[in-house]
């Protein structure tokens, strides 16, 4: 399962969360996710716990949990674009109006 994990201090590391996610289980995957230019954390991470009932009771117990004087966000990640949201977009282009329905060469 992929875990959503927000509001992180700054000068969380992904060695950090690897050693509070795995006292819940296995941890396959950590990745804090840094700004590409400055490389600072932006404050987010994934956790990938193969593990679907420690995945869970991680989310549970570390939801508002404490580290590094900021409570920790915890909680299922969703794919990229799932919901509503796709359908809005696209919604919203089509009443844009304008020209620009052609298609491009390229």
């Amino acid at each position: 399962m992929n875990i959503f994990v927000g509001n992180l201090s700054k000068d969380v590391t992904d060695q950090d969360l690897q050693n509070l996610f795995s006292q819940h289980g296995a941890v396959r995957e950590v990745k804090v996710i840094k700004d590409m230019f400055s490389g600072e954390s932006k404050g987010f991470a994934f956790i990938e716990m193969p593990g679907l009932k420690e995945a869970q009771t991680a989310i549970k117990e570390l939801n508002t949990v404490d580290l590094k004087g900021k409570k920790l966000v915890v909680n299922e990640a969703r794919p990229k674009g799932s919901g509503n949201d796709s359908r809005s977009r696209g919604n919203n282009f089509r009443s844009g109006g304008g020209s620009g329905g052609g298609r491009s060469r390229y």
